[in-house]
């Protein structure tokens, strides 16, 4: 039984809907997603599908939590209040333990602190809060010399700016994200979920793979103490799975900023239209100057924790080089481990969200978005 797409697009924008639709007639039949987009402050999709499903409903998105942990940084070093060139330690002294005195707020942000977990791992609960994780990798020694190489810190890079922004300032990151952008923007993208809109909450699935797919995944390094399994805390006695993170009241009521945000696609979207335009009579968020910073490419090349070519700017990934090359330069964004996806494209006023309930293979941004992104992306070309 083919599903039904429900939701609106604008005109000009109807082969996304098809795209959408011959995408799920494709998927097993309890499919769960969903699909939006503005073009210059303007809503043009507003798409989803599944039993149950409608368009606030609220997806744990992993990674993608990393784009809203970082607007704030970005918010914050527009306003003179953290400095990318300072050294970390001017904020927060006892990061200097170890041999990490040296590294600056922007090698920090770029994934280049080497300080990607902990020898012995965390527990569920530290997984869950922000400041039991800074307090501990304040002490940590770090698995490459900081500032030398890049890899991804998939679990703390959220903990670790969090306690720049709470030495900084005195709030959490968590707080200025809710005052300066998700409150006064009525988004569904939350860093922390009240308890109140659990019942809007739809739990992650596992991944279900195909028997191709399991070769894979069997096939996949999974040495006990790799720099990956250290930085996704596999290499504890019991690490738990993906979707156990995300479907824990903890992670999901703390919120913590590597990963552990809840959304609805439209809160994805919504965030990156007012970053970067105006949205219902309220000007952006970030100044253009802003805008080319955080889109700016600080590392490229071979990810020590990945093993693979990636590109990151100043907490956002480098969208047009890590995902879709036909987006412009400085497009920025993060996706997520679940299959989520949600990005900026300054120069066209692009901006993107995708969410689903099972986890996709394998891992990260769920490879629909590529289709669906193109048409998209096609469709707002045409729209100028």
């Amino acid at each position: 039984m083919t599903q039904e797409i429900h939701g609106t697009v604008a005109d000009g924008f109807e082969p996304v809907r098809e795209e959408f639709a011959a995408f799920v007639a494709g998927e097993l039949p309890d499919y769960e997603g969903q699909v939006c987009a503005y073009v210059h402050g303007r809503k043009v999709v507003d798409l989803w599908a599944g039993d149950g499903v409608d368009g606030g409903s609220l997806y744990g998105v992993y990674s993608s939590t990393k784009g809203a942990a970082h607007l704030v940084t970005a918010l914050l070093v527009q306003d003179g209040t953290l400095e990318l060139d300072r050294k970390v330690t001017y904020y927060w002294p006892e990061f200097a333990a170890e041999g990490k005195g040296a590294l600056t707020l922007r090698d920090l942000l770029a994934h280049r602190a080497g300080v990607v977990g902990l020898d012995a791992g965390f527990s569920e609960q530290e997984l869950a809060d922000d400041r039991a994780m800074a307090e501990r990798l304040a002490d940590q020694r770090p698995f490459w010399r900081p500032g030398t190489a890049f890899g991804y810190h998939a679990l703390v890079v959220g903990a670790l700016t969090g306690e720049v922004v709470r030495r900084a300032t005195g709030r959490t990151l968590q707080e200025v994200y809710e005052e300066r952008v998700r409150a006064p923007h009525g988004l569904d993208f939350f860093l922390g979920l009240p308890e109140a809109l659990e019942p809007r909450y739809r739990s992650v699935q596992p991944m279900a793979p195909t028997a191709a797919q399991q070769v894979v995944l069997d096939a996949m390094p999974r040495g006990p103490h790799t720099l990956s399994s250290i930085a996704f805390n596999t290499h504890v006695a019991e690490p738990g799975s993906m979707e156990g993170y995300a479907n824990s009241r903890a992670v999901r009521a703390k919120g913590p900023a590597s990963a552990g945000g809840v959304a609805a696609a439209r809160g994805l979207a919504g965030m990156y239209a007012a970053a970067i335009s105006d949205v219902d009579g309220r000007g952006p968020l970030l100044k253009p100057d802003t805008v080319a910073e955080v889109g700016q490419i600080h590392s490229v090349g071979y990810d020590l924790v990945a093993r693979a070519h990636k590109s990151y700017g100043l907490g956002f990934q480098a969208t047009a080089d890590t995902w879709y090359p036909f987006l412009d330069a400085g497009a920025f964004g993060h996706s997520g481990a679940g299959g989520s996806q949600a990005f900026a494209d300054p120069r066209s006023g692009l901006a993107y969200g995708y969410t689903r309930r099972r986890m996709a293979f394998p891992g990260g941004a769920a490879p629909e978005n590529e289709r669906l992104v193109k048409a998209v992306h096609r469709a707002a070309l045409a729209a100028d």
